[in-house]
């Protein structure tokens, strides 16, 4: 009997092992004076956040789970840059934002959706 086990478990040594999913994608573009997210809607788990700057002053983005307290923070991108973070979003609704000014109150401002 332990022959079987020690055999089945050498031979699960070199079976292909399985390759976590790949991440997630969202990208947000920033332009004067608004947000454009790529998708409403993903789902929980890692997320590769691409913030774009598609306008002409400097941005950023804020992401917080509405109700939550945690917020997480793109640093301010130029004109034309990008600025990407990963994530681990749990389902819920968050609220997206660019923290420049007044730019949230003019409109630069998203919700996502995250599900199960």
């Amino acid at each position: 009997m332990k022959l079987l086990v020690f055999a089945a478990a050498a031979a699960a040594a070199f079976l292909p092992q399985t390759a976590a999913p790949a991440p997630a994608r969202l990208g947000v573009s920033a332009r004067e004076f608004h947000l454009v997210l790529s998708r409403a809607s993903l789902k929980a788990g890692v997320v590769v956040i691409q913030l774009q700057n598609d306008g002409e002053d400097v941005h950023d983005l804020r992401v917080r789970r509405i109700g939550g307290v945690h917020t997480f923070r793109f640093p301010l991108t130029s004109p034309g840059d990008r600025a990407e973070l990963a994530l681990h979003l749990r389902p819920g609704r968050y609220s997206l934002w660019c923290s420049v000014a007044d730019h949230a109150q003019l409109g630069m401002r998203a919700v996502l959706r995250v599900r199960r």
